[in-house]
């Protein structure tokens, strides 16, 4: 990331990285995401929640190697340094997929219901694009600047669900990925394509916060003993913080798309 790029993250909350994932990874990216969601069937996301007009994955460290160079991705571990400092954490790694047929739609929210609090801002997230956003297959909207005001929508806005006069929507191509102070205002649009709109989600917290999917419960013995120092440094797998902070966690820690 250039100065540039940190400024314009700092000020206005986002960052679109183009042409992260190469075509290799973007190919194994969906055909593993295919893959889970008719194996779990209507278990698909079960480690997080449903969401109506989705479709949810979740708990995807623990399903395949290709998930953690999501999560590991040194331009994106550089820019949750630039907004949550040097004590962070994965929170969770979930595939959304917006339905066709006018489905897809969220409410303005900041991650978690969290604003920033007297340490600075505890919640960061990246969408990685496993499809082109469109204008009309259900990208992110957000509302630029919004992670100053100290206000989560639901206390400011008559109507969360309803455009914003200020939202812009995040436009881009399969492989592109999408940086957020995610304390700015965002929610998933409707799709009004016949196909689905597919992006995976890293999110990190402050490392005095929950893990949304706590990590040392949900990843099988196998999959802790083959992680590297630096995964597990990423999953806060030897951090006793979370024993005690897991108790908030496990899917009760906000809105993720």
């Amino acid at each position: 990331m250039t100065e540039q790029d940190a400024r314009h993250l700092e000020e206005f909350g986002y960052l679109i990285l183009r042409g992260v994932i190469d075509a290799d990874w973007l190919e194994e990216l969906r055909r593993e995401s295919d893959r889970l969601l008719r194996e779990e069937g209507e278990r698909a996301g079960s480690e997080f929640r449903p969401e109506p007009g989705s479709d949810r994955l979740a708990n995807l460290i623990d399903k395949g190697e290709c998930f953690e160079r999501v999560v590991s991705h040194p331009a994106v571990l550089e820019a949750v340094e630039i907004v949550l400092g040097p004590d962070w954490k994965l929170s969770s790694l979930n595939y959304r997929a917006a339905l066709p047929g006018q489905q897809g739609l969220q409410p303005l929210h900041c991650d978690m219901g969290l604003v920033p609090d007297e340490r600075g801002y505890a919640v960061f997230n990246s969408i990685w694009m496993l499809d082109d956003f469109t204008p009309d297959n259900g990208p992110t909207r957000f509302v630029p600047g919004s992670h100053r005001s100290g206000q989560i929508p639901q206390q400011v806005l008559q109507d969360p669900n309803a455009p914003h006069p200020q939202e812009m929507v995040a436009l881009g191509k399969a492989g592109d990925v999408i940086l957020t102070n995610a304390h700015m205002w965002h929610g998933g649009t409707a799709n009004r394509t016949t196909v689905p709109r597919r992006s995976l989600h890293g999110f990190y917290v402050r490392g005095d916060k929950p893990q949304q999917q706590y990590q040392k419960r949900l990843l099988r013995p196998q999959t802790q003993a083959r992680l590297s120092a630096q995964m597990r440094r990423i999953l806060a797998l030897d951090d006793p913080r979370n024993d005690a902070l897991s108790e908030f966690g496990s899917g009760r820690s906000g809105f993720l798309k």
